[in-house]
């Protein structure tokens, strides 16, 4: 079974959906498949459904909702197929658990690719990091679970992934600026200062992008921007670092160049 979360929920099993179309089987399956290969207790299921006020017929409810799954899993089984539907949804002490293999749900191939850019980025190998971060973001069709209603649960879990992914995403940045690619950025940190425009590291590397681009008066117009925005109408200040690349901006500073590009420089004042 093919499972993917990081977008609009789907589960494939021998390329026919499993995923239910009623909302609360759709709310119980996804919090099995984020947990796919491991049980989860009734409670949690019954917390997602229902918060703190579930109906006295909770219990009774969850079993059928979990019954109905099944049956659409048995539907799909291939013929042959020595697994029931039993097999697959499993029930274990008071707990039920998606017995499919972990690497089976993008959530799982983003962490690990992930996992091995921030890796690379911490040794240095920015190109290596940059290729591996920007390979686990392409798992990501939109927001986590964007087409399941979810409860209190889902929505901690669909949070936490999101803002990992922004995580990644401004990781990937940062190294491909260190690699040099601040023109290409350009236009993708437009776009990302306007959809976070309170985020002040993606504000930090488009300033930084504008800059080496060879347009400090739109570096300096994108940090009163945020100024404008953190300062003025919510009455916060604006980070040490996103102040300390103003100042840099403003007296030119060469720290801002590119590795290299400080004695590039300096032969060319001195052969000039």
């Amino acid at each position: 079974m093919e499972i993917r979360v990081l977008g609009p929920l789907t589960a494939l099993e021998e390329g026919t959906s499993v995923v239910p179309s009623a909302g609360k089987p759709r709310q119980i399956f996804a919090t099995l498949a984020l947990n796919a290969d491991c049980p989860v207790p009734m409670g949690t299921l019954l917390q997602e459904l229902w918060g703190d006020a579930p109906p006295r017929s909770a219990v009774r409810t969850l079993q059928t909702y979990v019954m109905q799954l099944r049956r659409r899993i048995e539907t799909v089984l291939a013929d042959g197929d020595p697994r029931t539907a039993k097999d697959v949804l499993t029930t274990e002490d008071n707990a039920y658990r998606l017995a499919v293999p972990r690497e089976q749900v993008d959530i799982a191939r983003y962490e690990r690719v992930a996992a091995a850019g921030r890796t690379a980025r911490a040794t240095g190998d920015d190109a290596a990091a940059s290729a591996l971060l920007n390979r686990a973001l392409g798992l990501w069709r939109g927001p986590a679970l964007v087409d399941v209603p979810v409860g209190r649960v889902l929505e901690a879990e669909a949070m936490r992934w999101d803002d990992d992914r922004t995580a990644t995403l401004e990781q990937r940045i940062d190294c491909d600026l260190r690699l040099g690619r601040h023109r290409e950025l350009v236009p993708e940190l437009r776009v990302l200062t306007a959809r976070y425009p309170l985020d002040e590291k993606f504000c930090r590397h488009f300033m930084l992008a504008l800059y080496r681009s060879g347009y400090t008066w739109r570096a300096l117009e994108a940090y009163q921007r945020l100024r404008a925005e953190l300062t003025a109408e919510l009455g916060l200040r604006l980070s040490p670092e996103v102040e300390r690349m103003q100042h840099l901006i403003l007296s030119e500073d060469p720290a801002l160049d590119l590795p290299g590009a400080v004695a590039r420089r300096e032969r060319a004042l001195l052969f000039a």
